[in-house]
């Protein structure tokens, strides 16, 4: 069973940028980005295919958020501009092996990292 290792998060004012990465330490299929605020349930906001770079985003990040991956490193990327407040979130890469396309079915994701936090203070 291998590991996924998000890395990336911190404390920045509304209007920043961030970038997560996840690192893989295996050949990952389909993979997303999830978050989870306090109280609230967990959110699918970007996913992209194993490989031709099909992309998907939830409405709430739509234009602000950018996900791409290196497959030649196994990583996983998140580009997050222009956050605000109600980006703050504990955010998780997700790997939706044995699926190799774009999907935006949370059941297909059973394989999570433990998360970066992600504070995004106004």
């Amino acid at each position: 069973q291998g590991q996924l290792v998000e890395t990336g998060g911190g404390l920045v004012q509304a209007g920043d940028s961030l970038r997560l990465s996840c690192a893989a330490s295996y050949v990952p299929y389909a993979m997303a980005w999830f978050r989870q605020a306090p109280g609230q349930e967990r959110e699918l906001i970007a996913a992209i295919s194993k490989i031709g770079g099909r992309r998907t985003y939830s409405d709430s990040v739509e234009g602000r958020f950018w996900i791409s991956r290196d497959n030649a490193v196994n990583e996983l990327y998140l580009q997050m501009n222009d956050l605000k407040p109600e980006d703050t979130a504990m955010y998780y890469c997700a790997d939706a092996r044995p699926v190799d396309a774009l999907t935006t079915n949370p059941t297909d994701y059973q394989y999570f990292g433990q998360g970066t936090q992600v504070t995004v203070s106004s």
